[in-house]
């Protein structure tokens, strides 16, 4: 059962700022291990502005940001990653001049428990296909993939996804599914911002809706169809 699982984020109160604007106005968030959460809204609604403060990477923060209970919000994004947390930002920043195995292998082993070359290629069998392509040659499904992998391959058990299949062909996105269901099966705690619903709905467990940098409605899985009225309205879905 759910709450007999530990919280591996606990986001309390959080407020963001970029230079003078005021962008998150006092989110609430519990992540349990294991979990995938899924943060819903229209864009400029807060979701990426949310998973960019839980590391750290906006102007200035304030409220609580709890890892498997230490308090991060006074971290500096490299000490946050280093307590488990891999982040996957939106333009993925794969390095063009490096091949796609120099990629992968580019970020240092943080922890104990992340997933080797093996793992990785066998999982993604693109990437192994494409591994001594240039960066630049690899299509934005596998870049995308390729994002995702060298996180998963740093010990990071907590993986915070940025609008991971915006862009990209219908078979990119099952393939991406796929991947997010193998993670879970292996232990991984997942938080995505997703423009796609489709995608979203069957993998999350939970999910949080967004609406001017604050939470306005939060449920499970098995809610889901009970809600839908309300996400055609708040998102047109």
């Amino acid at each position: 059962m759910l709450e007999t699982k530990k919280a591996v984020l606990e986001v309390t109160n959080l407020h963001a700022y970029y230079g003078e604007s005021h962008v998150l106005h006092g989110v609430n968030m519990l992540v349990h291990e294991g979990e995938v959460v899924t943060l819903l809204g229209r864009n400029g609604s807060g979701r990426s502005t949310t998973l960019k403060s839980i590391m750290g990477l906006v102007d200035r923060r304030t409220g609580s940001v709890g890892v498997k209970g230490q308090e991060c919000i006074h971290l500096s994004p490299h000490l946050i990653a280093q307590l488990g947390l891999g982040f996957c930002p939106e333009e993925r920043g794969i390095f063009s001049s490096l091949s796609c195995e120099e990629n992968l292998l580019l970020p240092p082993i943080l922890k104990e428990g992340g997933l080797s070359l093996e793992d990785i290629y066998s999982m993604f069998p693109n990437l192994w296909e494409r591994r001594s392509s240039p960066g630049t040659r690899l299509s934005g499904g596998e870049q995308q993939m390729l994002a995702v992998a060298r996180i998963v391959r740093t010990g990071a058990k907590l993986l915070l996804l940025d609008e991971i299949s915006e862009g990209l062909a219908p078979v990119i996105v099952q393939a991406l599914s796929q991947m997010i269901t193998a993670l879970r099966k292996k232990g991984f705690t997942i938080v995505m911002v997703e423009q796609n619903f489709r995608f979203a709905a069957p993998l999350a467990d939970r999910f949080y809706v967004m609406e001017h940098g604050q939470i306005i409605e939060t449920f499970s899985q098995s809610q889901l169809s009970d809600k839908m009225e309300m996400l055609h309205e708040f998102l047109g879905v």
